[in-house]
């Protein structure tokens, strides 16, 4: 059984996240949902970072609505929280290193607190980049010298997309050994500055719903690249 399928152009993986671990300890992990599928029908450098070598995964189910219809099976479901957890959970075992990049100081001092309590088998770093929409030279400078200070096995990204799989897609090249989750929200919700879903909201594959519950602006802002996304999904199954 293939471990990836091809869909609207992208290579999807089609496993669950903790066996692709089992082959695949280095390089980059970026998540593709309707939003950000529109969205880089606009942004070439956000194109080109989701085609990139490396494990890019199902945000929820719906970007695989139209391979569903077509196929009668649907693609390996890899949410933001999941590979997160499924993350931490490997990281816990091995006692490994985790490098957490983006989010305000006051985000990071709380994630810090809760990994202390929850994960210290894990050595753990932060450190909050400029915010700006797009980080220069000698900003990248700071964050490999501090990175490579630390010597992480894994860093999670949470500037929010398009930035953090734009940052990670030009930036990797720098790294060795490493691996880059790019999860956006998800530091806010481990943090706790925003409410976490209730799991059945994921269970039941509504996770989408609850986030607009939570913060209604997300769907104005969305929907423009959902439409592009539902006009492309409709046009391949015919």
């Amino acid at each position: 059984m293939s471990k990836f399928v091809n869909y609207l152009g992208y290579k999807v993986l089609d496993i669950d996240y903790t066996e692709a671990r089992k082959f695949f300890s280095q390089g980059s992990v970026l998540t593709i949902s309707p939003n950000s599928y529109g969205l880089a029908t606009k942004n070439e450098n956000l194109n080109l970072a989701l085609k990139r070598e490396g494990l890019l995964v199902l945000d929820g189910v719906y970007f695989a609505l139209g391979y569903s219809l077509r196929k009668f099976k649907t693609i390996q479901k890899n949410q933001g929280p999941d590979i997160f957890y499924q993350e931490l959970e490997i990281q816990k075992k091995r006692k490994g290193r985790v490098f957490f990049l983006g989010a305000s100081n006051e985000t990071l001092a709380l994630i810090g607190d809760r990994m202390k309590l929850e994960y210290p088998e894990i050595e753990f770093e932060t450190l909050s980049p400029p915010f700006r929409d797009e980080l220069t030279d000698s900003d990248n400078k700071q964050i490999e010298s501090r990175i490579k200070a630390f010597g992480p096995d894994v860093v999670f990204v949470g500037m929010t997309c398009p930035k953090q799989e734009i940052w990670v897609n030009t930036n990797i090249g720098s790294y060795d050994g490493i691996l880059f989750l790019a999860i956006g929200g998800v530091f806010d919700w481990f943090a706790g500055t925003r409410k976490e879903l209730n799991p059945i909201w994921w269970k039941l594959r509504l996770g989408w719903l609850g986030r607009i519950i939570q913060r209604p602006e997300i769907l104005r802002r969305n929907l423009p690249n959902i439409w592009i996304y539902l006009k492309n999904m409709f046009r391949e199954t015919k």
